[in-house]
């Protein structure tokens, strides 16, 4: 596909989710517009963004291309899914093993779902929301930390195998998407990183490029300032 399509991404500054497409998008050099959805003022939940994405989640991204399905703007959620289209649609700088080996794109793939499905899920602030309304005491950072932890431990185990600098072989992909964020959510939340030498080497590999310092949080339109 060329590049001419005009592009929205709703996103949040501090969103693992929106994080792991900005940084697909910057690494792809996609031109691409953000469209901040504030979470504390429940704006995935007003009428306007449930139009957008019924789900009423983020992030969404929008490209003004006909779906070939609906005739309507290509309206994607779900940040895996969405980088996946992006993979397919934008073969450039790209985000799977460029190999005949289908394992290393599944090795992959599965890095990025450790992050992305098991570790994510039960940081995320719905359920975090969810457990305080049904009477549950809880340390939200003990309990974040306590699933990176363990998802750490598997990453790291993995990264012995397969990294040479990034999290598989010696350039980013979409692990990398899902790591970096999840990096910046531990320390946000205080975890001990200590015991994963080779995660903290890929972030400080990852946060030297340029690609993953415009999707930083503290780089975002919505940011705080």
């Amino acid at each position: 596909m060329t590049e001419t399509a005009e592009r929205v991404l709703y996103s949040y500054w501090r969103s693992s989710a929106s994080y792991r497409v900005r940084i697909a998008l910057n690494l792809k050099r996609l031109n691409h517009t953000i469209h901040s959805v504030n979470l504390l003022k429940n704006e995935q939940n007003s009428q306007w963004y449930r139009d957008i994405n019924p789900q009423g989640l983020i992030p969404t991204l929008i490209e003004v291309i006909p779906d070939p399905i609906t005739g309507r703007p290509l309206i994607i959620s779900q940040s895996l899914a969405i980088i996946d289209y992006l993979e397919e649609a934008y073969p450039r700088a790209i985000l799977l093993p460029d190999t005949c080996f289908l394992a290393s794109r599944a090795h992959v793939r599965q890095m990025a779902q450790i992050i992305a499905c098991d570790v994510h899920p039960l940081q995320n602030p719905r359920s975090l929301q969810e457990m305080r309304m049904r009477g549950y005491s809880l340390d939200a950072d003990a309990w974040c930390c306590r699933w990176i932890a363990e998802g750490f431990a598997t990453y790291e185990g993995m990264t012995r195998f397969y990294g040479d600098g990034f999290s598989f072989g010696d350039k980013p992909t979409l692990a990398d998407c899902c790591l970096i964020p999840q990096v910046y959510n531990a320390k946000r939340f205080g975890c001990d990183l200590e015991p994963y030498p080779n995660i903290r080497r890929i972030y400080e590999n990852c946060m030297q490029m340029e690609a993953f310092q415009k999707a930083a949080p503290e780089n975002q339109p919505d940011a705080p300032k």
